[in-house]
């Protein structure tokens, strides 16, 4: 059976499958040998997130052969409780409670599936003043880089806790210089190089829960293995 990598996030994993998106670049990655599929839901933080994934994922039986799930919310779970988006607001104990119960709804739904947790990305304040929401005339970033920072650390925490992977997208970006504008368009939302920082990231955890390409097989012969005087002999299940 055909294995599936799900995507199940916020807007930074609806809008992954756009031109240049690391849900694209992952589908590519693993054409022959995984589908992957988006659940990506923008805008919403963990609370929303933890009541709707059963719904998300209902069209996706418990039988189908699930081998990786990517957890990615935060960012707005980190939003500023008296800014522009303080209505996305989580506090930190409810987003770690959030988590917890969305990777517990996950693990009895795919007991056997990889699951990746990943922290919100830094937030470049001055970018996010050029890009206002809601109408915020206040001149004030709705979001900071510190507290973007503590969800991140909460989330690796709960990872840790629970025995998953995952991957600090907060401080991995910022290991760069000049990650403000090269990664982040808005000063939330990846660029196309913020994107392909993030797909490296997951092939390497993917490629840590020994599910590289290598690891997968081909989906059917490749056409090098095809004898074309007895196609159907190579066509026939084992």
């Amino acid at each position: 059976m055909r294995p599936s990598i799900m995507l199940f996030g916020d807007s930074i994993t609806e809008e992954s499958f756009g031109e240049g998106g690391w849900g694209a670049h992952l589908a590519n990655h693993y054409s022959r040998s995984a589908d992957v599929v988006l659940r990506g839901y923008s805008g919403y933080n963990t609370r929303w997130a933890s009541l709707v994934a059963d719904r998300a994922f209902s069209a996706i039986p418990a039988s189908a052969a699930v081998a990786a799930v990517t957890v990615f919310f935060g960012a707005n779970d980190a939003s500023l409780p008296d800014r522009a988006s303080a209505f996305q607001h989580v506090p930190l104990p409810e987003y770690r409670d959030n988590l917890r119960a969305i990777c517990a709804l996950l693990r009895a739904r795919w007991p056997s599936a990889a699951l990746i947790l990943v922290t919100p990305p830094p937030v470049d304040e001055r970018g996010r003043v050029r890009f206002p929401r809601n109408g915020d005339a206040s001149g004030l970033p709705e979001r900071t880089n510190e507290a973007a920072g503590r969800y991140a650390r909460a989330c690796v925490e709960v990872a840790r806790q629970r025995g998953l992977r995952a991957i600090d997208l907060w401080s991995r970006m910022q290991e760069f210089p000049g990650w403000e504008t090269a990664f982040l368009r808005d000063g939330l939302h990846l660029t196309p190089t913020g994107n392909r920082l993030l797909f490296e990231e997951v092939v390497f955890a993917l490629r840590d829960a020994n599910l590289s390409l290598e690891a997968l097989p081909a989906d059917l012969p490749l056409c090098s293995d095809i004898d074309p005087d007895n196609a159907v002999r190579c066509f026939e299940e084992e």
